[in-house]
């Protein structure tokens, strides 16, 4: 008989070895295009989008920003570059070390399925590694107690040592923990406003206390308010002019024109003394401010500030501590904002307007300084990341140790493991383990060191009971990495070693790839 077709025409198969090689060869690509980032020597990315004329360029080495740049069209990279946004979603960090890890172990499985060893049973052995590596990890970890602050330091300064602000990684490490610390534990990061200002060096970025606003109050209004009323709004205040797109208005004289304009300037003036009635002494709006209402404004004394993007005036409601509002009819149900001061201060060259005092202690403001744009783009990235780890270690206090001591701690739990199973699995097993080496592995490779050395150092110590040695990059050798400072946090090291485990099972699994056809376009014979 012959084979019966089910699919389309169009549509494309793979099965078996080709599928697995396929869905293999593409989540190891992934890894290697990422894996040079990796550590305090990692190098770093350009990326460039858009058309020649304009072209968007990112210089980066953070994981999740450079697999988000680049498309691709094979399945299992999407799955890692998925594993890798999720891991900076939930803790800030360890974007690129999810990513190799899931390579690392898909190449060990690749070699598994060249040995005719079943997809199922390399599985069955990575879950039963996964969960030595787990134990390893929580029995290392250590709480940080009356230590917070401390600690906190030593996580920032070891998150930022990989990044672009490492030659200023004492300064950005204050700065970090000081706005994170305001926050008392709430871990809402929307309170903590980062400004971006060409020029300076970024030693001179700082923390302002005060909640600073890009924009500018209109002409002859107030430039500073103390102890201010604030009605922060989404309302157009630009119809005081006749705005109907695709119609035509048909007038017998010019008169009528005139009245019309009239009209329009009454329905604004209205609106404006409604606004007014709330006895607001700012008025900060998300639209244009068009030039008569705030003629209206400035005779009223009252500072208005306009177009606030959404973003600014979701913040300035939060730390405020007023409401948004559209329509000004009830004035019971209005909340308006307040705090103590409002000035126009200068930063750079540009002028912005900084709200001091306000209900929200926790609200900050972080103002980096930096050559370039792409340098500026750089930092931000690279102090979101700090941020986004401390707000997740106060969450659950542990650490564990850094620069590659708990990789070799858990790769060396996992091989003692594998000693105690029998059979296949425990091949599957002692893969996991050469696949957690790698990390420490590849850190040395991308600062020029002899990898092999190292790494064999590093086993050793920790075969005699020393957890807490690993890689100290700087001077090429083998140390107390917890004495220098160099932790991480025990729930970023987690996230990673899971994420990267589950994303390598979900690839093993696949035996099958089936393209859908694409869609036939009908082609429209209607006349025009």
């Amino acid at each position: 008989m012959l084979p019966v077709q089910i699919l389309k025409d169009n549509a494309q198969e793979e099965r078996g070895e080709h599928a697995r090689l396929s869905t293999f060869v593409g989540a190891i690509a992934i890894g290697d295009l990422v894996k040079s980032t990796l550590g305090p020597k990692g190098m770093d990315k350009i990326l460039i989008s858009g058309t020649p004329d304009h072209q968007n360029i990112k210089v980066t080495n953070d994981g999740a920003t450079i697999l988000k740049s680049i498309g691709v069209d094979n399945p299992s990279s999407k799955i890692l570059i998925d594993i890798s946004m999720t891991q900076d979603h939930e803790v800030g960090d360890g974007t690129t070390s999810v990513t190799v890890l899931a390579a690392e172990l898909l190449r060990e499985a690749e070699k598994l399925v060249a040995q005719r060893i079943h997809p199922q049973t390399i599985i069955t052995g990575y879950r039963q590694a996964l969960k030595i590596a787990q134990e390893a990890l929580k029995e290392s970890a250590i709480e940080s107690g009356a230590n917070l602050r401390e600690d906190l330091l030593k996580i920032a300064r070891t998150t930022l040592g990989s990044k672009i602000l490492s030659q200023h990684s004492d300064h950005f490490s204050e700065l970090a923990v000081d706005a994170v610390l305001r926050l008392k534990g709430t871990g809402n990061l929307e309170s903590i406003n980062i400004i971006k200002k060409l020029g300076g060096s970024m030693a001179e970025s700082y923390l302002d206390e005060g909640f600073l606003l890009e924009k500018l109050p209109g002409h002859a209004q107030p430039r500073r308010v103390e102890n201010p009323k604030i009605l922060i709004a989404n309302t157009p205040m630009d119809t005081d002019k006749v705005k109907v797109f695709g119609s035509k208005v048909r007038v017998d004289s010019v008169a009528k024109v005139a009245e019309m304009e009239v009209a329009e300037k009454e329905k604004m003036k209205d609106k404006v003394d409604k606004i007014l009635s709330h006895k607001c002494d700012v008025f900060i709006n998300r639209q244009l401010i068009y030039n008569y209402p705030e003629q209206l404004f400035a005779d009223a004394k009252v500072m208005a500030i306009e177009h606030a993007d959404f973003e600014g005036i979701e913040r300035l409601a939060l730390v405020l501590g007023g409401e948004i509002v559209s329509t000004f009819d009830s004035q019971e149900t209005v909340k308006l904002g307040t705090c103590a001061l409002i000035e126009e201060v200068m930063i750079g060259e540009d002028r912005l307007m900084r709200f001091s005092g306000v209900p929200l202690g926790e609200a900050c403001s972080v103002v980096l300084r930096g050559a370039t744009q792409q340098i500026l783009d750089e930092a931000e990235r690279s102090l979101h990341d700090a941020l986004c780890v401390l707000v997740t270690h106060i969450k659950e206090a542990k650490t564990v140790a850094g620069a590659g001591a708990s990789e070799i701690l858990m790769s060396s739990a996992v091989a003692i493991g594998a000693q105690k199973v029998a059979g296949k699995v425990a091949l599957a097993i002692e893969s996991f383990a050469r696949a957690l080496a790698q990390l420490p592995t590849i850190i040395c490779d991308n600062a020029g060191l002899d990898s092999a050395e190292l790494v064999t150092q590093l086993r050793a110590e920790h075969a005699k009971g020393n957890h807490k040695m690993g890689l100290d990059i700087e001077n090429g050798i083998v140390a107390d990495v917890a004495a220098m400072g160099i932790i991480e946090s025990f729930n970023v090291k987690m996230c990673m070693l899971s994420a990267a485990a589950e994303a390598a099972e979900q690839v093993i699994r696949v035996d099958n790839i089936i393209k859908n056809a694409p869609r036939q376009r009908v082609k429209d014979n209607r006349p025009c």
